[in-house]
């Protein structure tokens, strides 16, 4: 009688066990807008991504006669996103580029060290990091000191390494994104490596349609500022992306709004130089699509 009832109560015991261990979906794609998220493709998958930036909505460059932007083909990126490990992805990508590098090809490699789980207090977050090495391969120019005045391999090349921390607080994911960029080359006036503070949010507004935002700002110093505004008559601007996020089965579909007109790291965290407030942002979308490549053995 005592072996009957001990029983099932030990597999309810691992039942509660199981479900207290359940992982939080935080995000439920490997982007926001512009920050990446602690979201891994799972092993034996690849997702296929697009991303397409249009041109200024408002502004001297949009309204009416470019169609509120879309007559101009800004930025594009092209992303195989595959699950090499447990919690482990590598990106393969290129993207157009919409200034003086351009034709960029993308390396990247993101980890999960942590992930939040329900009910579990010693898990309260997720924690994943992320690198990238980007190569311009368009031609250089031989004017001196411009954007594009590369000599050699090395310096056509960026380097972005990403923190990601996120947390789900009820049905509201927030997220910070520490980043750190470096290049191989840079203009007289301009800096060689940025340190940049990012964030983002996600709020539900119903089982398929989610709010999504995220905000990036750039420790570029004064000194820059002043030398670009005098010499180029350019003032930089801090990237800011809403979106709506539409999931549908394997499906997930972002309509974005953003100021900044490159869609990598590598490039608009240096470079947005558009503003809100002026009407120069855009809108544009990300596509993408899971499938699976192979089985991973169980």
């Amino acid at each position: 009688m005592k072996s009957a009832l001990l029983t099932p109560a030990l597999l309810l015991c691992i039942s509660t066990f199981a479900q207290e261990k359940k992982p939080v979906e935080i995000f439920v794609s490997q982007k926001v807008i512009n920050a990446n998220t602690t979201q891994t493709v799972p092993k034996g998958k690849t997702e296929f991504k697009v991303t397409h930036n249009f041109g200024d909505i408002a502004g001297d460059f949009g309204g009416l006669k470019n169609f509120f932007g879309l007559d101009n083909n800004v930025d594009v990126r092209i992303a195989f996103q595959t699950g090499i490990g447990n919690k482990m992805d590598l990106t393969f990508a290129r993207s157009k580029g919409a200034s003086k590098q351009q034709r960029l090809w993308e390396l990247g490699l993101k980890y999960q060290l942590l992930q939040q789980l329900e009910n579990d207090p010693s898990h309260p977050l997720s924690l994943a990091i992320y690198a990238n090495a980007v190569v311009a391969s368009n031609t250089a120019t031989a004017l001196p000191n411009q954007d594009h005045s590369y000599k050699g391999i090395n310096q056509r090349t960026s380097n972005v390494i990403q923190l990601i921390l996120a947390k789900k607080m009820g049905k509201v994911s927030v997220q910070l994104n520490p980043t750190y960029m470096a290049r191989g080359y840079k203009i007289s006036y301009d800096q060689r490596n940025f340190f940049a503070l990012g964030g983002a949010i996600r709020i539900p507004i119903s089982q398929k349609f989610n709010i999504v935002a995220d905000y990036f700002h750039p420790f570029r110093s004064q000194a820059s500022k002043d030398s670009f505004r005098i010499k180029e008559n350019v003032r930089f601007y801090d990237p800011l992306g809403i979106g709506l996020e539409v999931v549908t089965g394997r499906h997930v579909f972002h309509l974005n709004f953003t100021n900044a007109t490159e869609i990598l790291e590598n490039r608009f965290i240096p470079r947005t130089v558009t503003s809100w407030g002026k009407g120069q942002f855009r809108w544009g979308f990300t596509i993408s699509r899971q499938f699976t490549v192979w089985k991973p053995k169980k």
